[in-house]
């Protein structure tokens, strides 16, 4: 787990809110290959700077709890059934594509609803990245 303190962030997403964001390519690339370089607050600047101002952690990737409900940002489920179909070869061939999700009281679905559709299909917990506010008690360095 990392921990990373957003400052000059943009807040166009927000804990518990529903914004859907375009990633850039190379983060797409990375999230589709399972191929995240460490240390993930810097792979994910990019995303992370669209956050309000604050501590968070990054964490994984792991495998999803499957009892925690996930709410889609976008159509669910997906609509493009050959994303989905490619995302399921790659899973069946060892491939780990990951999705990111938002933490809190409604766990948002930011970039992977093909790959979290894909698991689902193949029967798998998908993997993850997941961005969370961290504990009050986190105080940066």
């Amino acid at each position: 787990m990392e921990r990373v303190t957003v400052t000059g962030g943009t807040g166009v997403l927000e804990l518990n809110s529903s914004t859907r964001v375009e990633l850039p390519p190379a983060l797409r690339i990375a999230l589709a290959t399972g191929q995240l370089r460490r240390p993930l607050a810097e792979t994910l600047r990019d995303l992370l700077a669209l956050l309000v101002d604050g501590c968070y952690q990054v964490d994984g990737p792991a495998r999803l709890d499957s009892d925690e409900p996930l709410v889609p940002t976008a159509t669910w489920p997906p609509d493009d059934e050959a994303r989905v179909a490619y995302y399921r070869t790659a899973i069946r061939s060892g491939h780990r594509p990951v999705a990111v999700v938002l933490s809190g009281t409604r766990p948002l679905i930011l970039d992977g609803h093909h790959k979290i559709a894909a698991y689902e299909a193949e029967g798998l917990r998908a993997s993850a990245v997941v961005i969370s506010e961290a504990p009050a008690q986190y105080s940066p360095s």
